[in-house]
């Protein structure tokens, strides 16, 4: 295995996360896909985002479970993420697999 690929990089995102820089992000997710088999997101707290953003995200995460990677959010979505989320109506149909991701909700039992 490459020694490379055992490690995961973890993502500093800028504190906007709009359209404006969404080709910037998706260029900086994709480089990661071929040079890790996990990435993790830091959202800054306080980061203004858009539902760009969130678009981004979520085919980043069916990009990551095509190839067999992991992608993940470094902490649970708060702030601008978390009202974009509820405002466009994600949140009410979450799965268990969505609010684990964006929420950081395990199953329990």
């Amino acid at each position: 295995m490459d020694t490379q690929k055992q490690y995961y990089e973890s993502i500093n995102l800028p504190a906007v996360l709009s359209i404006r820089n969404v080709t910037e992000l998706y260029s900086k997710f994709n480089d990661e896909f071929h040079s890790r088999d996990t990435i993790i997101v830091s959202i800054t707290e306080g980061a203004e985002a858009d539902l760009s953003f969130v678009q981004l995200i979520e085919s980043s995460r069916r990009q990551a479970k095509s190839k067999g990677k992991t992608f993940k959010l470094s902490s649970p979505a708060n702030g601008s993420v978390l009202k974009i989320l509820e405002r466009a109506g994600f949140i009410e149909c979450f799965d268990q697999e969505d609010a684990n991701f964006w929420l950081h909700k395990e199953v329990t039992l």
